[in-house]
């Protein structure tokens, strides 16, 4: 088993390298860890390898939002400084500071 490093953290703004949406990481998972059923259904030609951090972001394209789960390698940082339109932000995220968000400490 290898040790992954992730490029990205909890709270910082990405983009997807290729689909038009954004997004603010709330959860990373270092390694994997869906379902296979969800992998399978990815085409094979675009398909992330598994042993990469996997990302959980709260989504917005064209005024829609959602959650996405993006392998580090389809990501890159949001540098537009625009803050993220999703109706679970002030739940997860206490403030946004510069392009990230953040989360008061008990």
């Amino acid at each position: 088993m290898s040790i992954n490093n992730a490029k990205f953290s909890i709270g910082n703004v990405v983009k997807h390298r290729h689909f038009d949406f954004r997004g603010v990481i709330y959860d990373v998972d270092f390694e994997f860890n869906n379902s296979e059923e969800w992998y399978q259904s990815i085409p094979k030609d675009v398909r992330p390898r598994k042993d990469q951090p996997f990302y959980h972001l709260l989504a917005e394209s064209n005024g829609v939002t959602y959650e996405a789960y993006v392998s580090e390698q389809n990501l890159l940082h949001d540098k537009s400084g625009e803050p993220v339109k999703h109706p679970l932000i002030d739940e997860i995220f206490s403030g946004k500071k510069g392009s990230s968000y953040f989360k008061l400490s008990n």
